[in-house]
């Protein structure tokens, strides 16, 4: 009985160690299939493209991997770059504000990547782990029916930022006020642009303002009379003069989008484009020379071996000559001493060695002339007997080691001071 107990129990830990193993494989492949999982989208070739990085989507492919009904909130970033290449295609573009916030794709594309699929390499970064995981973004540009649309405008709202007009409700909302105004039976977003990239300047953060955002669209019917109200003579002196103009549509705009009508662009597609411009010639207009002509491949190699030597040589010797000149009338053409003495006359020679002898006689004197003793060498009392002390000249002792009061002898030229006797009497 205990050894039937014991392969009870061993194989019922098998059991569970089997099934503990299948579940983390399980788990490994859920995590690698989100790691290197493909995303296939089809876009319209003309039309608006827009992909939203969701920072929901990432957060649990980076370890510790959450629970369910855990929320975690750390910050990501995205980077995003065509399959091969360091960045994105042209026509596609990529912002996101904060690490908190979720990453966008947006673009148009162009007719001429339809049936190439573009495949888009996302790589996501947990700033606070460092943990990365990478997907891929497969882009299949479909063609598009009626590719492009004959109408195309394109408006200025200067009270929106560039992701907030990617959300879908607020483009919707805008494409429903246009359709409202222009009344089409086809309108599609073709491409939204922030004017940052128009060249704008990044707005001062007050009064919360924005960057502004340029929404093109395109629709199969003609411009409506309200669109065309921008291309009166007084709206556009009214724009002239920084102001305001009328538009009696506005108001379907003014609740949610304010709209710069001095900056609509209206483009009809079913005009020809003439590219020939007449010039009128007048004061700094140069004369038609024709058509640029290139020199032909078969042109003689030249040699520029004798103009650098020209170039090195000429200034070379004219610098020798001017050397050789200047060092002649420094070193060759020196008076000297006896041609001048010779041109000097003989006072004044005479005067001049005078001064000069009397210069040397006055400075050998001065070298043996008797200096006036300074006050700190005059006499001093003896501390013992009041006796004046001589002062010793400098030049007899050596006054490194000389104490600061000696006894000795008076000299005759010193002062003497009278000494009192015992009768009172006093005697020099």
């Amino acid at each position: 009985m205990p050894r039937c107990g014991a392969g009870s129990w061993s194989q019922s830990q098998s059991r569970r160690s089997g099934a503990a193993f299948t579940t983390l494989l399980l788990t490994v492949y859920t995590i690698l299939s989100k790691v290197h999982s493909e995303r296939n989208v089809y876009p319209s070739a003309g039309v608006l493209f827009v992909h939203v990085l969701e920072r929901e989507y990432f957060k649990g492919e980076f370890p510790p991997y959450p629970k369910p009904g855990e929320t975690n909130n750390d910050p990501i970033t995205f980077n995003t770059n065509l399959m091969g290449y360091p960045d994105r295609p042209g026509w596609l573009r990529y912002i996101q504000r904060t690490p908190y916030s979720d990453g966008v794709l947006y673009g148009s594309p162009t007719i001429e990547n339809v049936g190439k699929p573009t495949i888009i390499e996302i790589t996501a970064y947990n700033r606070r782990t460092f943990e990365t995981a990478r997907h891929n973004l497969v882009i299949n540009i479909m063609s598009a029916e009626d590719f492009p649309l004959p109408y195309q405008a394109e408006f200025f709202i200067k009270n929106m930022n560039v992701e907030e007009m990617l959300a879908s409700e607020v483009l919707g909302d805008f494409l429903g006020a246009v359709k409202n105004v222009w009344q089409p039976e086809r309108l599609n977003a073709i491409n939204i642009t922030s004017a940052l990239d128009r060249g704008g300047r990044v707005p001062l953060p007050i009064n919360d303002m924005k960057e502004g955002v340029y929404v093109m669209v395109g629709a199969d019917v003609t411009f409506s009379s309200c669109l065309r109200e921008v291309e009166i003579p007084q709206n556009q002196l009214r724009c002239s003069q920084e102001m305001e103009p009328l538009i009696t549509c506005d108001k379907k705009f003014r609740t949610q989008f304010h709209i710069d009508w001095c900056k609509i662009s209206l483009v009809d597609k079913t005009q020809p484009v003439s590219t020939y411009q007449e010039v009128i010639r007048g004061e700094g207009i140069l004369p038609d020379g024709g058509e640029y002509k290139p020199p032909s491949e078969s042109l003689k190699s030249r040699d520029y071996y004798s103009d650098f030597l020209i170039t090195l040589a000429v200034p070379s010797a004219v610098a020798l000559v001017l050397f050789l000149i200047l060092a002649y009338i420094m070193c060759c053409r020196r008076e000297g001493v006896e041609k001048r003495n010779m041109q000097t006359p003989d006072i004044q020679l005479v005067h001049h060695s005078a001064i000069q002898k009397s210069t040397k006689e006055l400075r050998e004197m001065s070298k043996n002339r008797e200096i006036a003793w300074p006050l700190s060498t005059l006499p001093v009392f003896h501390p013992v007997t009041g006796e004046i002390v001589p002062p010793v000249h400098p030049d007899s002792y050596d006054n490194t080691s000389m104490p600061l009061m000696q006894t000795q002898q008076n000299l005759p030229h010193q002062t003497q001071i009278p000494k009192q006797q015992t009768e009172g009497k006093w005697y020099p």
